[in-house]
């Protein structure tokens, strides 16, 4: 029963952070959720794709989705995943540079 009672008090208290993050900036957290979908999409259709993935096409949407990411963690104030994501958004342009000078 106490497993249960935490288990059930953790996802309440989830829910609760993410309606409150919404209220709190709900353009960024469209921007998140647009960022995750589009980082997902990608993980799924590179999934699928291996060992050929459709790197020309997926690289622009990872660019995309990195980008959004970074405007959000700068939004936030979260110098780590700004670094971070401004890095993948470097990493992924370098890649994309390179498909296309082959």
């Amino acid at each position: 029963k106490y497993i249960m009672e935490q288990i059930t008090n953790t996802f309440t208290d989830i829910y609760k952070w993410i309606k409150e993050d919404y209220k709190s900036y709900p353009f960024r957290f469209i921007i998140e959720l647009m960022a995750w979908s589009l980082s997902i999409g990608c993980s799924i259709a590179m999934a699928l794709t291996v060992p050929n993935p459709p790197l020309a096409i997926l690289y622009p949407i990872w660019i995309t989705g990195c980008s959004l990411y970074a405007w959000a963690a700068y939004s936030r104030q979260s110098f780590g995943m700004l670094i971070n994501y401004l890095l993948l958004v470097t990493i992924d342009f370098i890649g994309l540079f390179r498909i296309y000078s082959v």
